[in-house]
């Protein structure tokens, strides 16, 4: 029998604690404020890494979204992300000029957000674009959760969530930059990012399988903060089921049936997913970071990690360095 579902309040509390180890690691961002009518295709370019999301804040103004064929109105304090770079198109009006601001910013690295107008008249539009390297979208539990379009509203009238304050200091970070800006910016547009992330699945409707699913069962969510907190412990599935007040079958079963792998599987490709953030962000020796991830040997972690992510540990660094310098749009 299945247990009840837990309280909303109480899955927004594991959500923080699984989301706490999701980092950016790099971003880029531009501002551009067009004015009358004109359209541009804002799918995230061929420049965009892997492990990005792309994503567009407005500022000030309203215009239409228009993605697989179904358009969406964005309004101010709006947050539109496209976690597989699913193409779309943005505009106000119809028939307007065709703008293309990706091919309009001037070379990098820029010392300021570059801001691009467009037209003679006084600007009603203001958007935020770029991307945000999102480790965990090499994590597969979490990026299976993720729909092609994820569209969050801060403003509701006259009312307005913290949300929308944070958007307005990123505003202020973009117009006035200060020396050390760049850094405040990113943990703003990173505090944006998870946020948007917890609606989003808090939204979601309830389902019976999948991470969220396993979040929403008391005991499984206790097995993965579990799992989430301690990686490096030697869990077995007679520690892990005390913790979840569970019997072994009982959870074994259930975290199977919920998210298609066994909890030391889970655990082992979570510990991947770490190793490969190790690698792209500190200068650690691969022997230390395979010790970490529980492989006794080097090449026993360059098998498994390999297999994980189609690549060998050393390569991934190598890629994943060059990703994080942010290359110019123009290179």
């Amino acid at each position: 029998m299945q247990n009840p579902a837990i309280e909303s309040s109480d899955v927004g509390d594991l959500l923080s604690e699984a989301l706490r180890r999701i980092r950016i690691t790099g971003s880029l961002q531009y501002c551009y404020m067009p004015s009358g009518n004109w359209i541009t295709d804002a799918t995230p370019s061929s420049y965009k890494p892997a492990d990005a999301i792309g994503f567009h804040i407005v500022a000030g103004g309203t215009c239409w979204l228009e993605i697989e064929g179904r358009r969406t109105t964005l309004e101010k304090g709006d947050i539109a992300a496209f976690p597989f770079g699913t193409p779309h198109w943005i505009g106000v009006g119809v028939d307007g000029r065709l703008i293309d601001p990706g091919v309009d910013l001037p070379p990098a690295p820029w010392r300021e957000i570059p801001t691009l107008r467009y037209g003679d008249f006084e600007s009603r539009m203001r958007i935020l674009c770029g991307y945000i390297q999102c480790e965990a979208m090499n994590f597969a539990p979490f990026r299976d959760l993720l729909p092609k379009f994820i569209h969050v509203r801060t403003l509701n009238g006259e009312r307005s969530d913290w949300l929308a304050s944070t958007i307005e200091q990123i505003v202020v970070e973009v117009d006035k930059p200060q020396r050390g800006g760049s850094s405040v910016l990113e943990r703003l547009t990173e505090v944006t990012f998870i946020e948007v992330l917890r609606r989003e699945f808090l939204l979601n409707e309830p389902t019976s399988t999948g991470w969220l699913a396993a979040i929403r069962d008391p005991a499984l969510g206790r097995c993965l903060a579990c799992l989430h907190a301690d990686p490096k412990r030697e869990w077995t599935i007679e520690a892990l089921a005390k913790a979840s007040g569970l019997s072994r079958s009982a959870l074994a079963g259930r975290f199977t049936a919920t998210l298609q792998i066994s909890p030391i599987r889970y655990l082992r490709d979570w510990r991947l997913y770490l190793a490969s953030v190790e690698l792209k962000t500190r200068d650690k020796a691969i022997s230390t970071i395979a010790l970490d991830a529980g492989y006794s040997t080097e090449s026993a972690f360059n098998r498994a990690f390999a297999r994980y992510f189609g690549t060998p540990p050393a390569e991934w660094r190598r890629t994943a360095t060059k990703s994080t310098r942010g290359d110019s749009p123009q290179e």
